[in-house]
């Protein structure tokens, strides 16, 4: 099982960690932590002028703009979470190799770094609510649920691929390709109306659908999807708790094979 006790007396380390991955990500940039705002942004400029002006893509009236980014900001963080947890095995094997401490600290580490791009992010939805007068509902309340659930889902597929990763190299060349893949498994491009009601029993149980749902119920003032959320949410439990086993059952391989 999980050492959570453990975990805790290396709390300096796993702050270190963090920070360090912060500030690797932005170090010898000219324009620093701006990126967390311009990547997303421009990738929903790109999507609201294919998607929402010549493809023609229902937005469940709202603004194409609004709609796509309310989903790209849960879902960049989801994906590069999913890219940093994991190799971050593979990129600290100097360390497995040399010195003990509990592995999950690297996983856990790559994750709440990303988090600062989460935050910043952030601004451009504060922005584009003031810009097409926009106020967020009641539903804002439940965004830290919304936020635990991301995490929860990001954090146990990242600890089972860095796991994976450590003995299987294939997965740090698949993840790229997976990753594009599971963008259109989510309502990031399009609206949830648009699935076919025979897929929805399964479409339901992808994590990320209640939560971008969530959080565009939240910020544009609509009644929260329950019934989008809490199937993802018993889902989202399930990959937490067997991304930790997982990764705990492999940690003893990870010194001799990385």
């Amino acid at each position: 099982m999980v050492d959570f006790q453990e975990l805790w007396r290396y709390k300096d380390l796993l702050y270190f960690l963090t920070l360090r991955g912060i500030k690797a990500r932005y170090a010898q940039s000219i324009l620093g932590v701006s990126w967390a705002i311009i990547q997303p942004l421009f990738t929903t400029l790109v999507f609201t002028l294919v998607f929402g002006g010549l493809a023609k893509v229902d937005s469940d009236g709202m603004p194409y703009l609004l709609f796509s980014y309310l989903a790209l900001w849960p879902w960049n963080y989801f994906s590069g979470t999913l890219t940093e947890s994991a190799n971050s095995l593979i990129q600290n094997a100097n360390m497995i190799t040399k010195v003990y401490f509990p592995r999950m600290v690297l996983p856990l580490s790559a994750i709440l770094s990303k988090l600062l791009d989460f935050i910043i992010a952030f601004v451009v939805v504060i922005g584009l609510l003031i810009y097409f007068k926009q106020m967020p509902g009641w539903g804002i309340v439940f965004l830290p649920l919304l936020i635990i659930q991301l995490l929860m889902c990001s954090l146990g597929i990242g600890m089972f691929l860095s796991a994976l990763a450590v003995k299987y190299r294939d997965v740090k060349h698949a993840l790229t390709f997976l990753v594009q893949l599971l963008l259109y498994a989510a309502p990031v491009v399009y609206s949830t109306q648009a699935v076919p009601e025979k897929y929805l029993n399964i479409y339901i149980l992808n994590p990320m659908v209640g939560v971008i749902e969530g959080f565009r119920a939240a910020f544009l003032n609509r009644p929260m999807p329950w019934d989008w959320i809490w199937p993802g949410s018993i889902v989202a439990v399930i990959f937490f708790v067997f991304g930790m086993l997982y990764f705990r059952r492999m940690e003893r391989i990870f010194a001799d094979v990385a």
